[in-house]
């Protein structure tokens, strides 16, 4: 492990994993089936919500989130503000857990992951409920929560990636 602290640049930190977040977004909402099954649509997003909330606190990843939970909110047909509330939501307790969760095993994190991506879904859930008036399926609602947890691993490099960053991890 490197002594130095290399600098978090926005661009590299932010605005490359929010890009990847959505274009993966746009390729797994492509309508391709496969064996009559069509592409999971995990939220993406969350990948980098988790490891920005875990490095290092600025106002830029809740803003890129907001924007992030805009183009989904359109991507999917949602009401306007849904993901950004769902992301956010899931994003802050971490953000506030972060000295706790610093450190903790691969093992850990991925539960901690999967409780702030049930986070992200249940707000989620109720903000389509409130807003049609009928509840979304439970089903489609956890294999979308199934299909984002286990999304993990990348979130688990985007943090070893810019650990070094943050003093905590040192």
């Amino acid at each position: 492990m490197s002594a130095v602290a290399r600098p978090l640049r926005v661009s590299r930190w932010v605005g490359l994993p929010l890009l990847a977040a959505l274009l993966a977004s746009l390729l797994l909402a492509a309508p391709i089936r496969i064996l009559g099954f069509p592409l999971p649509e995990p939220v993406t997003l969350m990948v980098p919500a988790f490891a920005w909330a875990m490095i290092r606190p600025a106002a830029s990843p809740a803003f890129a989130l907001l924007l992030g939970g805009l183009v989904l909110d359109a991507l999917w047909g949602g009401p306007a503000g849904l993901w950004p509330l769902a992301l956010l939501a899931a994003y802050l307790p971490i953000l506030a857990l972060r000295n706790i969760l610093a450190g903790q095993s691969p093992v850990v994190l991925w539960a901690w992951f999967g409780l702030a991506c049930l986070l992200a879904q249940a707000v989620g859930w109720a903000i389509t409920a409130l807003a049609s008036g009928t509840p979304p399926s439970l089903a489609a609602a956890g294999l979308q929560w199934l299909a984002t947890v286990l999304l993990f691993p990348v979130a688990g490099q985007l943090i070893e990636r810019f650990r070094d960053a943050d003093v905590r991890f040192r």
